[in-house]
């Protein structure tokens, strides 16, 4: 089943392992998306971001507003390592919500792991080739 939908509404309303990434897209929940993901404890959603150059604040306005409910951030950033800008940093240190940016496979086994630990993480998966 392919994913589609209202943007103020969840793909999926619940948290949910990635089962695979690669090709524009991911796996999960036994439903597949083109495109980059955000993933919460309260589900998941497209995410219309390509590349790290499209992040801001208002690209990680969802991450910002979930603060309270989650505990750790993952910033899926593609195939290459990224260092998240100092301006996006000290918006999660005053939010107290702990980030990590790495490739998007990385970020893919942290969240699964984390979730599997019944943990508060959020993701952001920017889709790769």
């Amino acid at each position: 089943m392919a994913l589609g939908g209202h943007a103020d509404m969840p793909h999926l309303p619940h948290p949910a392992p990635v089962d695979a990434y690669g090709n524009g897209g991911f796996r999960f929940a036994g439903m597949s998306h083109r495109g980059s993901l955000l993933c919460f404890p309260d589900g998941i959603w497209a995410w219309p971001i390509n590349d790290v150059t499209e992040l801001d604040e208002a690209a990680l306005a969802a991450a910002f507003d979930r603060a309270e409910s989650i505990d750790v951030f993952l910033l899926g950033a593609g195939r290459d390592p990224w260092a998240l800008p100092d301006k996006l940093r000290q918006r999660f240190r005053e939010l107290s919500l702990s980030v990590d940016a790495m490739t998007t496979g990385a970020a893919v086994r942290t969240y699964n792991i984390l979730l599997a630990e019944n943990r508060r993480v959020g993701a952001g998966l920017i889709a790769v080739a």
